[in-house]
């Protein structure tokens, strides 16, 4: 079984040293879902939720949160980052978000890919919830990253 790196060897929490690290492109996309009634999947379409435009408002907090990872999760390293892309794609019972974040630095940015996708599946859920409370937000998980010591992966 492969050591977890952010425990010490009294199995203490630590923040990993990356600072012997390249600074290599490194890539992640993540991707989720919230699953909407019919008629407030129509509002969001439509345009017609009181509290705005809710595809755009999901996808700059997606790209805001993706930026404050570090601040949000303890041990993640603040990260230069170099681009991020969230898409949202309305479906017949949902919402699909996928998010890939880039930089160039010695860690990967996984975390922020899914920061990105969690953010912006709960602020659909917050501007839509006067319309909803029992949506659902799941499946949020790492689809693919690249770059780094341990090189490329995709979710099967």
């Amino acid at each position: 079984m492969t050591r977890l790196t952010h425990l010490d060897d009294q199995g203490a929490a630590r923040m990993v040293d990356v600072t012997a690290k390249p600074d290599t492109r490194r890539e992640a996309t993540a991707g989720g879902r919230i699953r909407i009634a019919p008629a407030v999947l129509a509002a969001i379409r439509d345009g017609a939720v009181a509290k705005g435009d809710v595809i755009a408002v999901a996808r700059i907090a997606g790209i805001m949160a993706a930026k404050r990872t570090a601040d949000l999760i303890p041990l993640c390293h603040p990260l230069p980052i170099g681009g991020v892309t969230v898409d949202l794609q309305i479906e017949q019972d949902g919402i699909t978000v996928t998010a890939t974040v880039a930089t160039t630095h010695g860690t990967g940015v996984e975390m922020e890919a899914m920061t990105a996708v969690s953010v912006a599946l709960l602020t659909i859920y917050d501007m839509a919830k006067a319309l909803d409370r029992g949506m659902i937000i799941g499946d949020v998980r790492l689809l693919a990253k690249s770059g780094g010591r341990s090189g490329d992966w995709r979710a099967a």
